[in-house]
């Protein structure tokens, strides 16, 4: 009789939690100015950390047919990607430590993989051991995201924030401040 009850209670317990986000780009970099309601799913073993750094990404690549993937419910999904009108994958970005295998499969599917890393040392070794394999993939940019603990103060379920890119340079408004953070890029694309 009380099975039901606690497999209902299970179901309830793992599902992902909705936040709206309205995000202010401003890339001077690229010249992309636009305002953007998204809403995004964490996952439930998703940390606020690493949904921040998601939405970080979608910053620094943003454009009207970028849209977030089911990455950590789905392995057949990144977590930021976006396609052409064919539906060929045009851009495929990862966050956090993905295994070489995926990203040279996910290779093989997009035009361009980009891996943000985040996490700082546990990042840096993940370079070091994977770096080698990974340097002879042509279409791959690894970017490093150091210093992304703060983001996680930031996060409530409705939230206005704002990211100007500048000379390789983040910054994150919100309406309790702002962080900054200089992403380092580790690979670039190769000339094909």
């Amino acid at each position: 009789m009380h099975a039901p009850l606690i497999i209902q209670t299970i179901a309830m317990a793992i599902k992902s939690t909705i936040y709206k986000i309205d995000l202010q780009v401003s890339d001077m970099d690229r010249n992309y100015y636009q305002q953007h309601s998204l809403t995004l799913a964490k996952h439930p073993s998703e940390t606020d950390e690493r949904m921040m750094v998601r939405l970080i990404g979608f910053a620094m690549y943003a454009n009207a047919a970028l849209i977030f993937g089911k990455g950590l419910s789905d392995d057949e999904e990144p977590d930021l990607w976006q396609k052409d009108l064919t539906g060929a994958i045009e851009l495929w970005i990862e966050v956090g430590l993905p295994t070489e295998r995926d990203i040279r499969k996910a290779a093989g599917r997009a035009k361009q993989v980009v891996v943000v890393l985040y996490g700082g040392r546990t990042a840096d070794m993940w370079w070091a051991q994977n770096s080698k394999a990974l340097l002879k993939t042509n279409n791959l940019t690894v970017i490093n995201l150091p210093d992304t603990k703060a983001l996680a103060s930031i996060v409530e379920r409705g939230l206005n924030i704002s990211c100007t890119l500048q000379d390789g340079q983040i910054m994150v408004g919100h309406d309790a401040g702002s962080l900054d953070i200089t992403p380092v890029i580790l690979k670039e694309p190769s000339a094909y």
